[in-house]
């Protein structure tokens, strides 16, 4: 009986090895299995990272407007007040600066006279929009018969930035703009976004030189030169005029601006705080042109006559401040716009890839075939 017993046992194992498992199966099935529970893990391990911070930022954020004021509160710039993130009028609460008179939440000053309504124009995300914005015929008369002289004593030299400051941080003036930069932080939150604003908004006016002059001697005269608000208020303005109006508005705006002197050209242009490998030689700042609507970084266009800025620039520090961001949208649409600028030069076919693509950008920012210097 126990023989049986043996025999049967054996046969049964005789049987089962008719189908026998290869030794590496179990290894390679249980492979792919491991590899998809590991992405698993690590995609639910980056969902809850990214969760949490998205968690972090509601929690730690705290509602401001445009120019950083927390709700409720009085701006830095009187007499605005930060009411459900926008800077309103409010100098019944937040008072009046020290040349100005209270009357009710508005300050009145003896430069509101003469005022007329000026509608600037700006393009964001390619889509085209308007700002109305008063300007006064008295402070635009006071600032045409200020002296542009400057005392130097000793060994002082001169500099072309110290005329450039002057004309930009001249404090009258100055209060009758920052209703127009508070305007700019009331449309965006975003402080790119503000610069963008800015940037084109300054693009946007007309080119055009003053048809003043100033005698500097009997047999000696120069074409005048504009004050930053009177460009407002002639709602024109050449390179040089349009570069001081951008330039206050940006570092009004907290950022980091110089102001680009080709001599060559004896063109000028803005430069806007920016990583190096997007800025103009290395500099630290980004071109901006401001003679026609043109994208920020891009330092190769082409003006009027063929004329191209192919020399390094005299640069003038005009505010030290906040910078562009190394993921600026811009940066990228200025290098395609460039190289399809290049083959366009060379005579080359574009693609028809490129032919959409520089549709899509001259939409995008209003871009213009003629540029002045």
């Amino acid at each position: 009986m126990q023989k049986k017993m043996v025999r049967r046992v054996q046969q049964g194992a005789q049987t089962k090895s008719k189908f026998p498992i290869h030794p590496n199966v179990e290894k390679y099935f249980l492979i792919p299995v491991l590899v998809f529970l590991i992405i698993i893990v690590a995609g639910a391990i980056v969902i809850s990272l990214f969760s949490y911070v998205d968690k972090a930022k509601v929690v730690n954020k705290i509602p401001t407007c445009g120019d950083g004021s927390f709700y409720n509160t009085c701006s830095l710039t009187e007499p605005y007040y930060c009411t459900e993130g926008i800077l309103a009028e409010r100098a019944s609460i937040c008072g009046c600066s020290s040349d100005y008179l209270k009357q009710g939440d508005i300050c009145l000053s003896r430069f509101h006279i003469a005022q007329k309504e000026v509608t600037l124009k700006y393009i964001l995300n390619g889509q085209a929009k308007y700002i109305s914005f008063p300007v006064y015929g008295e402070m635009a008369r006071l600032l045409s018969n200020k002296s542009r002289e400057i005392s130097y004593a000793g060994e002082e030299k001169p500099f072309r930035v110290d005329f450039k400051l002057q004309k930009i941080n001249e404090p009258s003036q100055r209060e009758l703009l920052l209703p127009l930069v508070v305007k700019i932080q009331n449309l965006a939150k975003n402080k790119e976004d503000q610069a963008r604003i800015a940037v084109s908004l300054v693009q946007n006016i007309l080119f055009g030189a003053s048809d003043k002059e100033i005698q500097i001697t009997d047999d000696f005269s120069v074409r005048y030169s504009r004050y930053p608000y009177e460009i407002l208020h002639d709602r024109m303005g050449v390179c040089g005029e349009k570069s001081e109006l951008l330039a206050f508005l940006l570092k009004e705006l907290n950022y980091g601006v110089v102001l680009f002197y080709y001599h060559d050209e004896n063109h000028e242009a803005v430069g806007i705080s920016c990583p190096v490998i997007n800025s103009v030689n290395k500099s630290g700042y980004c071109f901006a042109e401001t003679s026609g609507p043109s994208i920020i970084s891009d330092d190769e266009i082409e003006y009027a006559g063929g004329i191209k800025l192919r020399n390094s620039p005299e640069i003038m520090l005009i505010s030290d401040g906040v910078s562009l961001s190394e993921s600026f949208k811009e940066y990228e649409d200025a290098d395609v716009f460039k190289e399809i600028r290049r083959k366009m030069e060379k005579g080359d076919w574009l693609t028809d890839k490129e032919k959409n693509m520089l549709q899509e950008l001259r939409k995008k920012y209003g871009l213009v075939d003629v540029y002045n210097v």
